[in-house]
């Protein structure tokens, strides 16, 4: 039974190689989200780091990492961020470098525009040795000595990438403020197969929108939306976080979130925040097609960020004295 399922999974993946990873805090991976995140915040260098880990019932987890760094300079963001993807048996990896460049326009008082362009690369590669396959049964029982009679062309490639972002900020009150943004990726087309054949990565589309809605004095609520097109992919979340004010002299805040991802999850959210650093924790409640393999157990995600802010001192106002003094 346990080799079943090793070749059930492989099966499964297979599939999903195509498709790019996602995940349930993006609010809080915006390079990764778009490119036109770079230097989208009020400070002046942020760290992000993110990590997830899922389908631990079904087989070996998929662990994903996530690196960010991005200020701004010259009014301008500049953003560097790498990630590393890790599937199954194989240990089928990926690994992403990217940068990002972005030049905001203020075409009004309330209302700025964010192109952005980004370049990087991807790195795949495959331990086919750990794969199990049809061949290797001799009809009475499974051998894993047998030989495999696959051949690979290849166990790591690398390619360029390259992808697009947009995002419109609108500041409708003070109260009020709305983001919304359009990325695009793999525009190079990469060729993912280990094989002979060509088989190109399908390009995503990444659309968000988030609101910002200060209730109270302490008190604020952020709705947003994320939808991902990739191929024959479609990834909807919608949902909130609320977050509450503790203290203000500390800026201390406890948050909370509910998120749904269509046909796949719920989602739980909870962050903390205290000065300039922010930790959140999530988990996705599984309740998709493969909940008897899952047993509804979906993925647990951890997020950090830290930002600086660079010491500027006091502008010293000077009065000139009149001669006559």
């Amino acid at each position: 039974m346990k080799h079943l399922w090793r070749i059930f999974f492989i099966l499964w993946v297979a599939p999903a190689l195509a498709q790019d990873i996602h995940w349930t805090q993006f609010n809080n991976n915006p390079i990764f989200q778009n490119p036109a995140g770079a230097g989208n915040f009020k400070e002046d260098i942020r760290l992000t780091a993110n990590y997830r880990t899922q389908w631990r019932s079904v087989s070996i987890p998929f662990q994903t990492t996530a690196l960010a760094a991005d200020t701004k300079w010259k009014q301008c963001g500049l953003a560097i961020n790498y990630f590393h993807d890790q599937v199954g048996d194989g240990k089928f990896q990926t690994n992403e470098l990217q940068l990002s460049f972005c030049r905001p326009i203020a075409v009004h008082p309330q209302h700025t525009i964010r192109p952005a362009i980004q370049v990087g690369f991807n790195q795949r590669q495959l331990n086919s040795n750990a794969f199990y396959f049809d061949s290797q049964y001799n009809g009475y029982i499974f051998d894993p000595s047998a030989p495999t009679n696959e051949y690979f062309q290849t166990a790591s490639m690398t390619k360029p990438m390259l992808g697009i972002g947009l995002i419109h900020a609108f500041e409708i009150s003070k109260q009020y403020s709305l983001q919304s943004g359009l990325g695009i990726f793999n525009l190079t087309r990469p060729n993912q197969s280990f094989f002979l054949d060509n088989t190109q990565r399908d390009i995503r589309l990444n659309f968000f929108s988030k609101l910002h809605y200060q209730y109270a004095a302490k008190l604020a609520f952020e709705p947003s939306l994320q939808l991902n097109l990739q191929g024959t992919f479609r990834a909807l979340t919608i949902g909130s976080t609320a977050a509450y004010l503790l203290s203000a002299k500390d800026k201390t805040t406890l948050s909370a979130g509910l998120w749904w991802r269509t046909k796949d999850a719920f989602c739980l959210q909870f962050g903390y925040a205290r000065g300039p650093l922010y930790t959140g924790i999530s988990y996705d409640v599984n309740y998709s097609s493969l909940v008897p393999a899952s047993r509804g157990r979906g993925a647990f995600e951890l997020s950090l960020r830290y930002v600086f802010t660079k010491f500027q001192p006091p502008q010293l106002q000077y009065r000139i004295c009149p001669d006559f003094i």
